[in-house]
């Protein structure tokens, strides 16, 4: 009888080896086909950007190089606000315009430019202009004021405005 017992127990062992084995194989069959079908969408994937988008032929293009118009500074009395009647803005701008043209006809018409601008400037109270949003208000009143029409064609465009000086006395 003590044979049996053995012979009962190397069955079991067997089995048990032989599960194990299964089962690993079974786990190793299954990271295989993981591997592969995440190997394939990438492929895919790619594939599909490549199809929809042909790759396109940029054009080298030299950078535009900015024209500024300097203008001398400006000295301006302010609007009075409530007891203040003596403040004055010293103000120095250049501007930033699309091209050469828009650059020629702000020199062409330059009194105009500067009489538009001291108006613009003097009715802007100190309060107003002391804030950040007070300045970006003033640089976009200036591009307003410089879009309207110079001569009777058109007026000039003007992409920015830079502060040279800016004091508030």
């Amino acid at each position: 009888m003590p044979n049996k017992k053995k012979s009962t127990t190397t069955g079991k062992s067997k089995l048990r080896s032989l599960f194990i084995l299964v089962i690993l194989l079974l786990a190793v069959g299954a990271c295989s086909i993981a591997a592969w079908t995440m190997y394939e969408m990438k492929n895919m994937q790619a594939r599909m950007l490549s199809d929809s988008e042909p790759p396109e032929e940029t054009e080298v293009t030299e950078p535009i190089t900015p024209v500024y118009v300097p203008l001398d500074t400006f000295t301006v009395s302010l609007k009075p606000a409530g007891e203040e009647y003596d403040r004055v803005l010293y103000i120095g701008l250049t501007l930033r315009v699309n091209n050469e043209d828009d650059k020629s006809k702000i020199e062409k018409y330059l009194p105009e430019v500067r009489s538009r601008l001291l108006m613009l400037f003097s009715g802007h109270s100190a309060e107003e202009l002391s804030l950040n949003e007070g300045k970006s208000q003033l640089i976009q009143d200036i591009k307003q004021v410089l879009t309207t029409p110079l001569d009777e064609k058109s007026g000039v465009v003007v992409t920015d405005v830079l502060f040279n000086a800016f004091i508030l006395r």
